[in-house]
């Protein structure tokens, strides 16, 4: 096993642990807005890893050039859907909650 195939390893198992991790949180987490943080943030974080660690196992070929693209498509695309998620929500009266509040539900679950 070369250092490459150690190293994309290191990257998938990485990207797969932090995708469950938000996965979690979405569960745990109290209210929509942190909810959304969990999935926009984190989830983004582990397809991140799992792609870099697909592109170490492609190699130099036209499936790299593929996800590179791919990459490129999350890495615009997330943060956008994410905000408008966020706008959508807050226009339509769904207030974050704060302070005490947030504290409160939290302790509910």
């Amino acid at each position: 096993m070369t250092v490459l195939d150690v190293l994309s390893w290191v990257f998938l198992v990485a990207g797969a642990v932090v995708v469950i991790i938000g996965g979690i949180g979405l569960l745990r987490l109290p209210d929509f807005y942190t909810r959304m943080h969990a999935g926009g943030v984190i989830d983004t974080l582990g397809a991140w890893l799992i792609i870099l660690g697909m592109m170490l196992q492609a190699g130099l070929s036209l499936v790299t050039a593929k996800l590179v693209i791919l990459l490129v498509f999350l890495v615009m695309t997330s943060p956008l859907s994410t905000h408008a998620l966020a706008k959508a929500a807050l226009l339509r009266g769904l207030e974050p909650l704060e302070g005490r509040e947030l504290e409160r539900r939290g302790d509910d679950d």
